[in-house]
């Protein structure tokens, strides 16, 4: 799933290719995709792309006298430029193709999405902040107002495990499962470690990390064509997706939780004081 350092890079990106030029056509492929109906999508056509912005995980394209496009990549969508865009018209239910964006200069960019959910979203709002998951964000943490006294007051009646809390973006923009896991082997906490019982110095400790992680992983994706920013996610992760392998900073196994829809890797030695966390669906197999 892209997170807070790829969709940045993402809309820097953008931001280079689109900002100046018109918007011809605007192609839906899968039904699924649209997620507003008034205005309707052809209301971004014939305009100019004014200026391309990030709120926590979502992409929203600003167009001169016009609409918005704002888009969430879900956990299998991506964003493919293409100049120039292929020819014909891409045919419905036909490969990952969600949705199509031309330009007048004869290049544009496809949404597409993996798999078999359905999750890739584009809204047409007269302001992003119509979009309800943008109107629901938190803070994001790589603001030049968000400071470790913020994280503070985030976190003070937070009753949930560090994991979840820094997923919620109700409660932070923009971290998902690969960079929250990141985070807390970077600050050495345990992820099952309830965000509420943090003392000053381990509320410091899991600041620095979280602004540390976040701002290393937009440095390392700056610059890259959006084709390359899933690669470099990948081979800029220490801890998550590297079940088995050894820690970087220890040495010791990587080890992983497994839930119904996804899964968390942490380090015992650097974050659990050497002890493995329950993972109840491996029990379950094992029995």
């Amino acid at each position: 799933m892209p997170e807070l350092p790829e969709v940045e890079a993402l809309a820097d990106f953008l931001t280079e290719h689109l900002v100046g030029r018109t918007v011809v056509r605007v192609l839906p492929v899968a039904v699924s995709v649209l997620k507003t109906y008034d205005p309707p999508v052809t209301a971004v056509e014939g305009h100019e792309v004014s200026a391309v912005r990030r709120y926590g995980k979502f992409l929203a394209l600003a167009t001169s006298g016009g609409p918005h496009l704002v888009i969430h990549l879900a956990r299998a969508g991506w964003l493919q430029w293409k100049d120039p865009l292929p020819g014909g018209m891409p045919r419905p239910g036909k490969g990952p193709l969600a949705l199509r964006v031309a330009l007048e200069t004869g290049a544009g960019f496809d949404l597409t999405e993996a798999g078999t959910q359905k999750r890739l979203a584009v809204y047409v709002v007269a302001d992003p902040r119509e979009v309800p998951g943008v109107d629901r964000l938190g803070p994001d943490p790589l603001a030049d107002d968000f400071d470790e006294a913020r994280l503070a007051a985030l976190l003070k009646d937070e009753r949930r495990r560090l994991k979840g809390a820094l997923r919620d973006q109700s409660l932070i923009a923009g971290v998902g499962n690969a960079y929250s896991d990141e985070i807390l082997h970077a600050a050495k906490m345990s992820p099952y470690k309830l965000a509420a019982s943090l003392t000053p110095e381990e509320t410091a400790r899991l600041y620095e990390a979280l602004r540390g992680t976040l701002t290393e992983a937009v440095e390392r994706s700056r610059g890259l064509a959006a084709g390359r920013l899933k690669s470099e996610k990948k081979s800029g992760l220490r801890v998550h997706g590297r079940t088995g392998e050894p820690c970087p900073v220890c040495g010791d196994t990587i080890r992983e939780v497994s839930f119904s829809d996804s899964s968390l890797q942490y380090c015992p030695t650097c974050q659990t004081g050497g002890k493995p966390l329950a993972d109840r669906r491996l029990s379950r197999l094992l029995k």
